[in-house]
């Protein structure tokens, strides 16, 4: 039996976040908006290290919480990036005045949300600086487009290396200068044996045979770039070590930080029967490792496998700099040698919400608009009626992740007994999708209906203001995601709606969305025809042809919704 069959898929992460904070002497859940801290407040004077992402790869990060690492880590839902409200938040509760270093994984939601918090901050004098770590070799790709190369397990050493430097007192500028030299010197690699099912699934994220392995795995449960016959212990470690070492161009006399990493469903006799036969490999090859991390620490749920990762020392990262900082002391519950841990029944205090009122935050306090009022509720009934169907599409062209993120971000959307204006009403959907949903989709669809409240609030609903408001949507949708028409998401969707809204030389709403709404629909059934190079698609390239982009999909019942609003109105 999986283990995902014995939590509730929609409480997992707030009660193991709960839970977690009571086992560590040194560790404080705030429950809203959700976020970790250490018990004891930042020194003033001392930088303050934050970091975060999606839940269901513990202990990341929420074990490297304490003296000499961390000092907040901000938990998304499984495979889903955190909100900004709580990213925003927890760096607001750490900074003690000398900035606080933001360590990102290099994944597209967690790129965007922890983006809009550090604004968020700086907006307010609170100086931030961000590193993002980029290691993994699977996802290396000589051009310019999609995403770069997934952030994986080489965070935990950023972690724990600007950890140590902030903890002696280095300044702001020297700590984030310290971890992008750390990430760029520092490559990773992935197999898997069996792949994950996260709570709440019914089927793993991919399938495997009984004798095949997949090579180049993430850790969101995405397949990889190879399948092979099963391997020997030796044959995986020289799988991983040649393209990460060929990364590097590290060879002979070179010295290294050397991670093996269980991917949560291998054994500690696996996983040290592979941390061997890497020593021999890299013995073999005269590269020196100085220092080692073997066990489980950043985790793709249950998934079977093991990553390595290689650090390589040099001018730019000197060993005697990077051995002082490794061996310099920490309390962090799940780095090695921590001191022992006592319960605490303060553990779980509860923050405040950052605003009071989803209608406050549009600043349009005007008569409900009926139109709006059955735009918005059509269309959150139409996707929770159809979050399976969403689950489905996303499985097979991504992680699997989006119906549910869908779902979260409806959790609070006004209904037709909310009485709020345009403005407010969309304004309370944005709050909704940006609180609850977190994600490359949360964040996403949070901006394109907080556009949508700004564009309508105080003004009548007609087709020349819904134009206007949809192609701010738009540019925001792709000044924030860095996707453009073609590339396999949403925006193949909003981008003809838009057109078609501005083509529409109609003075008739119902008409000018009709056009939109055929338009969008178009647009997304064109989206099974292409080959992503945005998102977690695109990680899986042809493998998600012929499916249709459920983000595309779900823009299309949007302007559907609208377009029935307003021709029953």
């Amino acid at each position: 039996m999986s283990s995902s069959k014995i939590v509730d898929p929609g409480s997992v992460v707030a009660d193991a976040c709960r839970a977690t904070a009571r086992a560590a002497a040194d560790l404080r859940w705030v429950e809203r908006p959700g976020y970790f801290t250490r018990r004891d407040p930042v020194d003033g004077g001392r930088v303050a290290l934050l970091s975060g992402g999606g839940s269901g790869h513990e202990p990341l990060h929420s074990g490297f919480v304490g003296a000499g690492m961390l000092d907040a880590a901000v938990p998304g839902a499984v495979f889903t990036s955190p909100n900004s409200l709580a990213i925003e938040a927890a760096t607001r509760a750490v900074d003690g005045g000398a900035g606080v270093v933001h360590v990102v994984k290099n994944y597209t939601g967690d790129v965007i949300n922890f983006g809009v918090a550090a604004d968020l901050c700086r907006a307010d004098g609170i100086d931030v600086e961000t590193v993002l770590v980029d290691d993994d070799v699977a996802t290396d790709s000589s051009g310019s487009d999609g995403p770069g190369r997934r952030g994986t397990a080489a965070t935990v050493v950023v972690e724990k290396l600007c950890g140590a430097a902030a903890a002696r007192g280095d300044d702001l500028a020297a700590v984030a200068d310290l971890g992008r030299r750390v990430a760029a010197a520092s490559r990773s690699m992935a197999v898997a044996f069996r792949a994950c099912t996260v709570p709440g699934a019914s089927a793993p994220s991919f399938e495997l045979g009984d004798d095949e392995v997949e090579v180049g795995v993430g850790i969101h449960g995405e397949r990889g770039t190879a399948r092979a016959n099963t391997l020997t212990a030796r044959e995986v470690v020289d799988t991983l070590l040649d393209p990460v070492l060929s990364a590097l161009d590290a060879g002979d006399g070179d010295d290294v930080l050397l991670v093996v990493n269980g991917l949560g469903g291998t054994h500690a006799l696996e996983i040290a029967v592979v941390f061997g036969d890497a020593l021999d490999a890299l013995a073999a090859r005269g590269v020196r490792v100085r220092r080692h991390l073997v066990g489980t620490y950043v985790t793709a749920f249950d998934m079977a496998g093991v990553s390595l990762t290689v650090v390589r020392c040099g001018p730019d990262l000197p060993t005697d700099d990077v051995l002082a900082l490794w061996d310099a002391p920490t309390a962090a519950p799940a780095w090695p040698h921590a001191p022992a841990r006592e319960l605490h029944s303060d553990s779980v205090v509860d923050g405040e919400r950052p605003l009071d009122t989803a209608g406050s935050a549009s600043g349009d306090d005007g008569e409900p608009d009926p139109v709006v009022t059955a735009w918005i509720t059509g269309f959150t009934q139409r996707v929770r009626d159809a979050v399976d169907e969403l689950t489905e599409l996303d499985r097979r062209a991504g992680d699997g992740d989006f119906g549910v993120t869908m779902e979260a971000g409806l959790r609070d959307a006004p209904d037709a007994s909310s009485a709020l204006s345009a403005g407010a009403m969309f304004s309370a959907l944005s709050r909704s999708f940006l609180e609850n949903a977190g994600g490359t989709s949360g964040a996403l669809f949070g901006a394109v209906f907080h556009r949508l409240a700004d564009g309508l609030a105080g003004r009548d609903v007609d087709a020349d203001t819904v134009a206007d408001a949809v192609r701010g949507a738009l540019e925001i949708v792709m000044r924030l995601g860095g996707a453009a028409p073609g590339d396999r998401t949403m925006v193949d969707a909003l981008a003809p709606a838009a057109d078609a809204l501005h083509g529409a030389r109609t003075d008739s709403l119902a008409a000018a969305l009709t056009a939109a709404a055929d338009a969008a629909a178009r647009g997304a059934e064109r989206t099974a025809g292409m080959t992503a190079r945005r998102g977690r698609a695109s990680y899986v390239g042809d493998a998600a042809r012929d499916v249709v982009d459920p983000g595309a999909l779900a823009v299309a019942w949007f302007f559907a919704a609208g377009a029935e609003a307003a021709a029953a109105s």
